[in-house]
């Protein structure tokens, strides 16, 4: 065990490792986001189709407005889609990085 000194006391130091099989139930959870995700997704998707027919079908009668808005929709989904797929990388890269800092 490693000893620190803060404030003039001799602390034990504070770590710490991830285990996803660590508690019960772990499975569980894994299985829960995974769907969740897979949800996320479909939505986005959804949501792209969506925003790119508007956007087709406004562009062609010339409402500018919801052509704006089609536009707006598709790309949001779009990024949308690419937080949720980065969002695992994302979260291990700054775990990554914290657990270098001392």
């Amino acid at each position: 065990m490693e000893r620190s000194v803060v404030a003039g006391f001799l602390t034990p130091a504070v770590s710490a490792h991830p285990n996803p099989g660590g508690l019960p139930g772990s499975n569980v959870l894994q299985q829960l986001v995974d769907g969740a995700e897979a949800w996320a997704l479909a939505i986005a998707l959804l949501g792209a189709f969506v925003g790119a027919a508007l956007w087709a079908v406004a562009s062609h009668s010339h409402n500018h407005q919801y052509a704006a808005r089609g536009r707006m929709a598709a790309l949001v989904s779009a990024a949308a889609a690419l937080v949720i797929g980065a969002g695992p990388g994302l979260v291990n890269f700054f775990q990554h990085l914290g657990s270098t800092a001392r």
